[in-house]
């Protein structure tokens, strides 16, 4: 099950992914995986997340730091989760 910050970090991902026009597989071939893996990892339907080095390796590629990926410290919707 993805978390609520699983879904936070995978979203802004996508988000700024889509902003510079860079497709999944794009993405795929970036992290070294598939364009279906990258699929299932915005999908809701699947458990499938990003580990912190492919999060890594896609900011480099998309010229920002991982820091943009998350939410802010004080953001209070994830000071309960596990």
């Amino acid at each position: 099950m993805k978390s609520e910050l699983d879904k936070y970090v995978i979203a802004r991902v996508r988000e700024k992914r889509l902003e510079q026009g860079v497709s999944q597989r794009a993405i795929a071939f970036t992290i070294g995986r598939s364009a279906s893996f990258v699929g299932q990892v915005e999908s809701d339907r699947f458990t499938t997340k990003y580990t912190v080095h492919q999060l890594y390796l896609i900011a480099k590629d998309l010229g920002c730091s991982p820091a943009e990926f998350f939410p802010p410290l004080d953001d209070p919707r994830f000071e309960s989760e596990e």
